[in-house]
């Protein structure tokens, strides 16, 4: 592990860990963040007394805000980890779940739906892809497991028009197992992750195997969005849209990273006219 590592790991109770990120001051993804998890799982999938893992963020706000784009631009080669890791967790015969506080966007959207459960808390939890309105296209699976999870129009929805969610539509839609009073989340989640635990582990991951015949995309579905991801990084427009951003908040405690969605309109068509409102 890395000497400030981004992940900290609760092993009180060997058969299931607790996984909470934190990279100040907004959660962002970078690539040490995604090799970081790669070795994660690397250790879950070694670990032959590990049931259920619980992922959470340190952050109130931000569960993971969204991928540094321009940091991984330079790495390309992180973003196949990043497929090659997702397909892992989804796959690996312990139990994940996703304890969701704050803004999830992007590749943070795109961890939580590799999760096989979802749980968020309904005053404070945001979700979205707002990759289109930058001029790109969710390369990390959203493409792949939106329209698994919420149907192929809702997908449309969340895709095409970059909004935020709350987590009361992200409920409605399927989008995450439910939601709860945050006062009351951390309790429902412990008590699930209890009772996961309390079962044989092989029985478990048999199960979840043959669920998964019906509900995981494959791993050259995923590599064709990272293509195109890339493919639409280096487009003049996306480029264009991007430059626009660093002058309003992007990546930095602001309002902007608070409110991604509702901004997202006010970048304008990338040929400079005004969009219209």
């Amino acid at each position: 592990m890395p000497d400030n590592p981004q992940f900290n790991i609760d092993r009180t109770y060997p058969s299931r860990w607790t996984i909470t990120f934190s990279n100040p001051p907004i959660n962002m993804f970078v690539p040490t963040t995604i090799v970081e998890l790669g070795a994660l799982i690397t250790d879950l999938e070694a670990d032959p007394s590990v049931k259920v893992v619980v992922f959470q963020s340190a952050n109130p706000d931000f569960f993971i805000a969204h991928l540094d784009v321009s940091k991984a631009a330079e790495r390309p080669e992180v973003l196949g980890l990043w497929r090659d890791l997702v397909l892992r967790l989804s796959s690996m015969p312990i139990v994940s779940i996703a304890k969701i506080r704050g803004r999830t966007r992007g590749i943070g959207n795109e961890l939580v739906l590799a999760c096989d459960m979802r749980f968020a808390s309904r005053q404070n939890a945001l979700f979205g892809n707002p990759e289109v309105g930058v001029g790109l296209v969710p390369g990390g699976g959203a493409l792949e497991w939106l329209p698994r999870v919420v149907g192929r129009s809702r997908a449309l929805e969340i895709v095409l028009s970059g909004d935020d969610f709350d987590a009361d539509i992200a409920e409605r839609y399927g989008w995450v197992n439910r939601t709860l009073d945050d006062d009351n989340l951390d309790s429902f989640v412990d008590a699930l992750v209890r009772r996961l635990a309390s079962f044989d582990r092989e029985t478990l991951a048999a199960a979840k195997a043959q669920i998964n015949r019906f509900g995981t995309p494959t791993a050259t579905e995923l590599q064709s969005s990272n293509d195109m991801f890339f493919s639409t990084l280096a487009s003049p427009s996306a480029q264009a849209r991007r430059a626009r951003l660093r002058s309003i908040g992007y990546g930095v405690p602001s309002d902007f990273e608070l409110n991604f969605g509702k901004h997202l309109p006010t970048l304008g068509r990338a040929d400079g006219e005004d969009s219209e409102t």
